[in-house]
């Protein structure tokens, strides 16, 4: 079927074990690093709508919001050192990723996690204290290191810990954790604003701090997963490893599959030259596609720039922080929604319907930006169109946080074989914060000249991906991670690339694609 080959629970091996708390508990731990990500998400948007923080430390937007009335609505923030402050961070990000993948390899994924905790604090302090751009942009460049040690390291340490049948459950925890982050940054922008000595926009900053250490001490505590024990060369350690995990001493087929793909792993010494060849085709591609799409439905528009745009559409200041907590209240308690439906109802399904949602939702609201400001940005939208222009964002809020924001981050973590797992891993960090960077630094300048066409453009790349979802992407719910090149083998497109021996595990393929 040109949808792709559906593998449900019966196609898999059933290995033994239950789901124990020692599992849970270690992943809710280990997705905290998401916080981190989350919070820096929500609090730069805020920050950069105070106009204590304006008049500090970029006057000349100040004067065009507040004093200059012939600005067009459209272009009021649009400022390069502005977009710089929010876009630095994941510049840097995309430059650790590739280290990360090195440390995330050799020493572990709870080493890798600790180091990204470390430099994020040292980031946060430093931000908290700026007293110049400089200062601001150094801090932000610090953060940048520590999501990019994070986001390479959590996602895989969710997917290799937890055990199939739970896997996009556990390891949507970390997107969970992520909108929780921004959740609690638009809260406490909300709470700093009213500050009126001016030093809120320090206290939003400085707090970054919490979340870092949160996950320095939990990773203090976290033990590393077999996959990585395996592949540092302790082979009785990674099974009692197993079994603790699993809950049963019967981990027998499960390990010797772990040990069989780390055999496969050792006999390539040039992960990032072998994740070119052919037989790893899907991975790549899926790797760069995906989080190239996530980025580019437009969800960090709303992410980092919620109350700018809120204030753009003519809400007050108050106003336009508090639909920014709203906003992320529906990201959370959608988000919720996903880790109940992921391993239910599949990532197919997740993908589609998220995908048709964000594209109606998003025509709408540029039609509506439309109407009452047109190609000039002059105009003011009445409180009724406000509101439902805020019910828009709401839904397409909504259709991300169920499909492509968890699920970005679940399947590139899920697909890779252990050869090529911390390269394909580093890929879809750096890819992501690639075109985050694009985003944070372009997006008030796109505005200032698309205008409300803006939404119509991120609306004709969601129209894009769905079609690639449709056509390309194959279930992978419920697979083993260690199973997953059968899937790839059985999809009527991928199927070519992977060849007979690449598929362990004594999957039946007819099966498969019958």
């Amino acid at each position: 079927m040109a949808g792709g080959a559906f593998v449900g629970p019966s196609t898999g091996v059933n290995y033994e074990g239950r789901v124990t708390t020692f599992v849970i508990t270690t992943c809710l731990v280990a997705a905290m690093g998401g916080l981190i990500f989350g919070y820096d998400i929500g609090i730069s948007g805020g920050v950069t709508s105070m106009d204590s923080f304006l008049k500090k430390f970029f006057p000349s937007v100040y004067h065009k919001e507040n004093e200059d009335h012939r600005e067009s609505m459209y272009c009021k923030f649009d400022s390069h050192w502005l977009q710089l402050f929010t876009s630095s961070l994941y510049l840097s990000a995309l430059v650790a990723s590739f280290f990360s993948s090195t440390v995330t390899r050799l020493f572990g994924r709870k080493i890798s996690m600790l180091s990204g905790g470390l430099v994020f604090l040292a980031g946060a302090i430093l931000n908290g204290a700026a007293a110049n751009v400089a200062m601001l942009i150094l801090g932000r460049l610090l953060l940048g290191v520590g999501i990019g040690f994070a986001n390479q390291s959590v996602p895989i340490y969710l997917s290799e810990m937890a055990p199939a049948k739970i896997r996009g459950a556990l390891n949507i925890g970390f997107q969970m954790a992520i909108t929780i982050g921004i959740l609690a940054a638009n809260l406490i922008n909300y709470g700093t604003s009213k500050i009126k000595a001016g030093y809120g926009w320090r206290i939003s900053l400085a707090l970054a701090a919490v979340p870092a250490i949160m996950m320095i001490v939990g990773s203090f505590f976290l033990p590393d997963t077999p996959n990585s024990i395996l592949e540092r060369g302790h082979p009785e350690k990674a099974k009692k490893m197993l079994q603790k995990i699993r809950g049963t001493n019967n981990v027998e087929a499960e390990f010797q599959d772990l040990a069989a793909a780390n055999e496969l792993a050792k006999r390539v010494e040039h992960p990032w030259k072998n994740i070119l060849q052919p037989r790893y085709r899907p991975q790549l591609v899926i790797c760069i596609l995906i989080p190239f799409f996530q980025q580019i439905t437009g969800i960090n528009v709303i992410n980092f720039y919620a109350p700018v745009l809120f204030k753009t559409l003519g809400f007050g200041d108050d106003a336009s922080l508090m639909s920014a907590v709203i906003t992320g209240i529906v990201n959370v308690v959608c988000t919720a929604v996903s880790i109940y439906s992921a391993d239910r109802f599949g990532r197919r399904i997740l993908f589609l319907e998220g995908g048709i949602q964000m594209i109606i939702c998003q025509i709408l609201v540029a039609v509506m930006i439309g109407i009452n400001f047109g190609t000039n940005g002059v105009g003011e939208m009445p409180g009724s169109t406000a509101n439902f222009v805020l019910f828009l964002i709401c839904a397409y809020v909504a259709a991300f946080a169920w499909s492509w924001g968890p699920l970005g981050w679940l399947v590139p973590s899920e697909i890779c074989p252990l050869e090529i797992r911390s390269a394909g891993q580093a890929i879809n960090v750096s890819v992501n914060m690639f075109f985050t960077f694009l985003i944070g630094q372009f997006f008030l300048t796109m505005l200032c000249h698309l205008k409300f066409g803006l939404f119509l453009f991120f609306a004709g790349f969601v129209v894009i991906m769905t079609i690639f979802i449709y056509f390309f992407l194959p279930e992978t719910k419920n697979v083993p991670i260690e199973e997953m090149n059968t899937v790839w083998k059985a999809h009527w497109f991928w199927g070519k690339y992977i060849p007979d021996d690449a598929v362990i595990g004594g999957q039946n393929l007819k099966e498969l694609t019958a």
